[in-house]
This record gives structure tokens, sequence and C-alpha cells, in this order.
């Protein structure tokens, strides 16, 4: 079948939360409201203007979506509750491109938030089938099973087998987390922001063969948010035109029958990564060799490996050549994670998707300044999650060209905060809170003592 015509789709303004350990003091409640109210804030509209509403989170009751939408105002617009595993921001925002891009609205709000348990992933359904059993049980015909958390097994796994095929060497996945956690050091919103050498990553404790614990990434509280507009919009803001940023491809994939092909790599999704990934990138006619930054989805430092290998960005089989060349950070061929990615950065699942989504607009609007990537112009979001599911997205500046550094001081008269949120985790006040709430259809019911639990972090 022929692919429909769509029609353009602009990221508008995007907001999240820092991200932090979860330690159960902060509420999903307030994650999305400081997430949706930075996000409208940046895109400089009110609530009454978003025609659709999508809540992106994993862990929490059926319709946590309205609980926190109806904080912005009860408009009685279509809300939407996504859950796909790790992979759930993304999809948000894949299913609000697509109610625009068909014609269903002008403005849609994607908001992902996660409150979730210290330590690894849980599941809380053990009266029946888990989503990724068969994929459990394949892993464990091939590769047997140690006391390690699932995951880690699954992707350490992944990883074993990208050395015993192509060579990499245990240091080659350390020195992928030795550069993320770098990297995270000139983000404010990453949970973690220490410097590690080497030597620390590989002598940190062990998890599960090639993986130590610097090289798995967090269970993390946080909330994102991402305005998304059609051209029309758009063309009514022209003011705005320089900080819009155009989803110029997107693919949403699942897995294909290799998932259970024995292959350690094939089990972590990779066929459905090489077809979102060329979708995406057809649509809009780049290549891999044309993006500047990528966010990827580096659950496990041995998952950045394969995915590099999955989307393009080296030759096959020689993802870790490119790593020990110094090509997946500044001065090299592609800035990968400049955000800290999930290792450094933290994981909150519904949130993780859309943060990328925010690091990368921000990078083609050349307001990160403290980590800039020179000549942007492309940049690449690759969120995956087992079960399964995987975004690839392609981004680009609506006028098509490379970004301009911005000072912080010209960003933050720009967007009337006085401040860039992209290198400054800041909160709001009240009155800008109520600047993007609903005019008409507040409630202050609804809202509760959230502004104050807020007002009180920041």
């Amino acid at each position: 079948m022929a692919p429909k015509q769509r029609a353009p789709v602009y990221v508008l303004g995007v907001g999240m939360t820092k991200f932090i350990k979860p330690r159960g003091k902060v509420d999903y409640t307030e994650l999305g409201f400081e997430a949706g109210v930075k996000a409208m804030l940046d895109a400089q509209i009110n609530y009454d203007e978003v025609e659709h509403g999508v809540a992106c989170y994993c862990y929490g009751d059926s319709t946590c979506g309205q609980r926190v939408f109806y904080q912005f105002g009860m408009t009685g617009i279509p809300i939407y509750n996504v859950n796909n595993n790790c992979s759930t921001g993304s999809t948000g925002l894949a299913m609000g491109r697509d109610i625009i891009s068909f014609g269903g609205a002008d403005c849609v709000l994607v908001v992902g938030f996660e409150k979730m348990m210290p330590g690894s992933l849980q599941s809380f359904f053990n009266d029946r089938e888990t989503p990724t059993g068969t994929t459990g049980k394949m892993m464990v015909e091939t590769r047997g099973v140690t006391n390690a958390p699932g995951a880690a097994q699954m992707f350490g796994n992944a990883g074993r087998e990208y050395m015993e095929k192509f060579g990499a060497q245990p240091s080659d996945f350390a020195e992928i987390a030795r550069i993320n956690h770098l990297h995270s050091t000139k983000n404010p919103y990453s949970q973690f922001q220490d410097v590690y050498t080497l030597d620390q990553v590989l002598q940190s404790p062990k998890i599960h063969e090639p993986l130590t614990k610097l090289q798995c990434c967090p269970t993390s509280d946080g909330g994102a948010a991402a305005v998304l507009v059609s051209q029309a919009f758009l063309d009514a803001r022209p003011h705005l035109k320089d900080q819009a940023v155009l989803i110029a491809g997107q693919r949403l994939a699942t897995d294909a029958p290799s998932l259970f092909s024995r292959s350690a790599i094939d089990l972590m999704g990779r066929e459905m990564t090489i077809t979102a990934a060329k979708a995406a990138m057809a649509e809009a006619g780049v290549s891999p060799g044309d993006f500047q930054v990528c966010e990827l989805h580096d659950c496990f430092s041995a998952n950045e490996m394969i995915v590099i290998d999955a989307l393009g960005l080296s030759e096959h089989g020689k993802a870790h050549e490119m790593v020990r060349k110094g090509d997946i950070t500044y001065g090299g061929k592609i800035v990968i994670n400049p955000s800290g990615g999930l290792i450094s950065k933290g994981h909150p699942l519904g949130a993780t998707g859309i943060a990328q989504c925010a690091e990368l607009v921000w990078h083609l609007r050349g307001w990160a300044n403290n980590r800039n990537v020179p000549k942007t112009k492309w940049a690449l979001q690759h969120n995956l999650g087992l079960g399964g599911a995987v975004v690839v997205t392609v981004y680009r500046r609506a006028d098509g060209q490379e970004a301009t550094v911005l000072d912080s001081k010209t960003v933050g008269e720009r967007n009337g905060l006085g401040y860039n949120p992209a290198v400054e985790a800041k909160g709001f006040t009240k009155e800008q809170a109520n600047a993007v709430r609903s005019k008409g259809k507040s409630s202050e019911w609804a809202l509760q003592d959230t502004m104050q639990k807020c007002e009180a972090r920041f």
C-alpha cells in the first residue's frame, strides 16, 4: 500500500522536569503539570487552543492522563492514555503527529510522566502471562538465566553476541557509558551529573557480563511534554517559526518473526529498529550520514552498541570501532546522547521519548549552547520498548537551515521567560501557570494543591 500523503507537523513547544531518583516524594500529578505548563509556555499558547491531549505513562491506573490534563482545564477534548513500555513517550508523539497530519487537529499536547519504584523494573500482574514472556523463554533456552535483573540479562546477552560475532570488547561498552556520563554534566535535567574514568565504569559492580552498574540506566521519576502543531497553526504565528522544528520523518514499528531467530541481538528488536529507521529516513529524504546529533535508547550500553549498528550510523558489525575512534561524541562523526542518555539522564518510562524530543529540539533551535553540536541541521531520535515497539524520528528546523547558536540572554528575551530552558532547569510562577491554563474552563478542584507543591520544589 502506498504511503498516505501527510501534512507537515511541527514541534512548537517542549518542557520537562528534572529527572530524579524515585523516592515517592513527587507525585505524577505534579510531574505532568510541570512539564505541560513549561511546554505551553514555550509554545506561547493557552490550553484552550489544545484540541487533543495524549498522556504517556506505564505505571499508574487507567485515566491518569485525565487527572493530569484536568489541571490545565476541563475543556472536553479527547484525552488518550498511552502505555507502550519504554517507547511510550515517543508513541504518544507519533499518535499526536498522526492526528494532526491527517487533519484531525491543529494543536495536540503530549505529556509523559512516570512515578516509579526504586530498583529494577517490576511486574504487578503476576496472575497472568507477561507480555515479554516469549522473549524471556527464548533467552532462557539460548543463553540461560542468572539472578541479575531480567532486562540487564537480555541486553547484556545482546552485548555478548556482539562481542562474539564482531570482536567488541567489554571496554567498548564501558566507553559508551563513560561518554554518556560525561555528556550529562551539561544537562541541567539529568538525574546524575558525575564524571567517571573508563576504569571506574569497568570496575563498578558487575550486573551481567559485559554490563557493570554504571552502564545501566536507573529508574527515575520525571515528566516531559511537547506541543505539536499544524502548518496552519504555525503560519498564524510567524514570530514563532524560528523555534518550530519539523517532524520530517517518523515511523512506529513492531517486531518481525526474526525476534525469535535465537539471536540475542534480534531478541532486542533489531529488525523493528531497522524497519523504522529506513522508513523515517526515507520519508525525510536523508541517510544515516546526514545526522549531526542523535538521541537513542541507551537503557544499557549494550543497547547503544547494537542500535548504532541497526540505525546504520556505523557499518554493520563495526559500531565498536566507531566508539573507539571517538566518533560518538564531540569532535567525532556524530554526537550521540548529548543529554547524557538514559544511562545518566535517567529513564522515567513515559517521559523518556518526549525528553529525547526536547533535547533535539533545543539543539535544532540553537538553544543548547553549552553542549552545542556544530552545523546541526538534522537530528535523529530512537526510542525502544521491549514487547515490543520502537519509534524512530527525524527532525529538522522549519526553515531547513543549520542551527545558529543563541546566547541564553537572547533566548530568554525571545521566549519571554527571561532564561534559557535548555541550560537552566527552572520552574514557573503561579501567574505563568495561570496564563496557560484554560481561561474559561479551569477548575481549582481539579488542580488541588499541585501548584503549591510545584512552587515548593522550585
